[in-house]
């Protein structure tokens, strides 16, 4: 065993993160054992979910941080061709809830769908071990284009409807739900977190099988504690009628074959670009046909609502270079000390447990003064800041010299920025979405939401992909240019949408709103849609 005084710095981030493991899974077990019904004030059904929750995003985080690496370290893509690939397979990812939302409103029951997904998802992370000997022409790709699509349609059956149970935890008017959910918001992120540092430094240091395979135990874990804590749901996401054996059979068969779908889908991104961009517009057009059908009032609101949603691709297709370009940055150009590229992708979940609640109590404070801005507003600070961040990382390193490696402290503040800016946007976007929604709209509404947040994460993969330039290869000075172009494009887009806002505000007739259940209460934000459903800004 290695001397503890020659570790570096990787490995004492990775036994940090094991001792924080050790001590959530201690928590848990002490929640399991105990006979009582509630646990510091809430069921212990929360618990049950929180941990569920935490092991998946354990996996499919820690996943993700080792994919762009994985695409150009072992299969040898082009790192512009990798870049697209990443961008395509995250954009499905927010595509496939959708299916997996609605059969499970319509059949299945959130419980049984987030069951199913769960098994998926394990099924395809295991698949992410099986290595082959690498390169396009190994015959062995094919089953990572396979693990990929088992992991998109498993995260659309479970990320759409394990949020939701926390909800059905719940009476509506109970005081506890915002408590609750704010619970559940910090498993998604320790499990983000932790799963990023892990799975990241078995997958750099050890061998991408190891990495891969510790997401899979992941997501095996979590589906082990969502199926033992069945009796602390006391029938939360059960099926809305009782469903025949066949029926539901032909269901998961649906999803299988969903698999398959997205198994061609994926090794064809064009494909994806011209169906994103035509059902992007078919959706957006019956939207804006269904608002002229509507009152001046609830009208204007959906004009509002077309114009936040509008702003999702830009943000997201920035924002998600994270685990694409700026993962290939940070392991080429910047002075790691050693630490493995991909644990830096833990920067954003550890800012967001540390900013959220402080962003949440600034909003609450602000608008106790009547001084909080308004949710397009806050789009516009949240793209000014977005754009701010690349303009740090470009300045950082031309300050040093373009044949110099990055000072680390560059990259923190690139995340930094970066995280304070989806705190600006996500957590508000979806309050937004909840409250200016037609109650006969707000399910379509939500679904143009994370549609276009989708769009976003396919954008993200096309800008990643001119980062590679002509050669297909990136470069320091490539990169640099494109994050400048775009981030000053990104700042004048901020600064037209924050001269706008009080036009688009007044659409949103703030003062007529009507206190209704709000449709979509259970969306949560996580690492790329962070936030803990605030209820966003109050009347002036």
């Amino acid at each position: 065993m290695k001397n503890m005084s020659m570790w570096q710095e990787g490995e004492w981030i990775a036994a940090i993160a094991i001792i924080l493991l050790v001590v959530f899974l201690a928590i848990g077990a002490k929640v399991a054992i105990q006979k009582e019904p509630e646990f510091a004030g809430h069921p212990k059904g929360l618990y049950m979910l929180f941990f569920a929750e935490m092991w998946e995003r354990f996996s499919y985080y820690g996943m993700r941080a080792l994919l762009i690496f994985y695409l150009t370290k072992h299969w040898l893509f082009a790192d512009d061709k990798a870049n697209l690939i990443y961008g395509a397979y995250t954009s499905l990812v927010y595509i496939t809830p959708v299916l997996g939302g609605y059969l499970a409103d319509r059949y299945l029951g959130q419980r049984k769908a987030v069951l199913f997904g769960g098994l998926l998802l394990a099924f395809g992370h295991s698949l992410m071990a099986v290595e082959g000997v690498g390169g396009q022409s190994d015959s062995t790709i094919n089953v990572f284009w396979l693990a990929l699509a088992f992991i998109i349609v498993g995260s659309g059956f479970l990320k759409a409807n394990i949020s939701v149970m926390v909800g059905q935890l719940y009476k509506l008017t109970d005081i506890r739900r915002d408590g609750a959910y704010t619970i559940f918001y910090m498993g998604i992120n320790v499990g983000a977190a932790i799963g990023t540092i892990l799975v990241g430094y078995l997958g750099e240091t050890i061998g991408w099988g190891y990495g891969f395979g510790l997401a899979g135990i992941g997501m095996i874990a979590g589906l082990i504690v969502f199926v033992l804590g069945k009796k602390a749901l006391n029938g939360a996401g059960e099926a809305p009628v009782a469903l025949a054996k066949a029926k539901e059979m032909s269901i998961y068969g649906v999803g299988i074959a969903a698999v398959a779908v997205i198994w061609a889908l994926v090794q064809y991104q064009d494909v994806i670009q011209t169906l994103l961009i035509i059902s992007g517009v078919g959706l957006l057009g019956y939207v804006l046909f269904q608002a002229f059908k509507l009152d001046k009032e609830p009208r204007e609101r959906i004009f509002a609502i077309l114009f936040l949603i509008a702003l999702n691709p830009i943000f997201w297709g920035l924002f998600e270079q994270a685990g694409g370009s700026m993962n290939l940055f940070t392991d080429r150009f910047v002075d790691r000390a050693g630490v493995p590229a991909s644990l830096f992708q833990s920067i954003n979940p550890i800012y967001i447990i540390l900013l959220a609640p402080f962003f949440a109590m600034l909003w609450v404070a602000l608008g106790k003064r009547g001084r909080e801005p308004s949710a397009p507003a806050k789009f516009g600070i949240a793209l000014l800041q977005m754009g701010f961040a690349n303009l740090v990382l470009v300045w950082g390193a031309m300050a040093v010299g373009i044949d110099v490696m990055v000072p680390v402290l560059f990259v923190f503040l690139y995340y930094l920025f970066a995280t304070t800016a989806e705190l600006c946007l996500s957590p508000v976007g979806l309050s937004a979405m909840n409250r200016l929604a037609p109650s006969f709209m707000a399910s379509l509404i939500m679904g143009a939401w994370f549609y276009m947040t989708a769009v976003g994460n396919f954008v993200a993969g096309k800008i990643g992909e001119a980062t590679g330039g002509e050669g297909g290869e990136m470069t320091k000075q490539g990169l640099l240019d494109i994050y400048s172009m775009f981030g000053w494009i990104t700042i004048g887009i901020g600064v037209a949408v924050l001269l706008v806002s009080p036009i688009v505000k007044k659409w949103m007739h703030l003062d007529t709103l009507e206190d209704r259940p709000m449709a979509g209460n259970s969306e949560l934000g996580e690492p790329e849609a962070a936030g803990t459903n605030l209820d966003g800004e109050v009347k002036a």
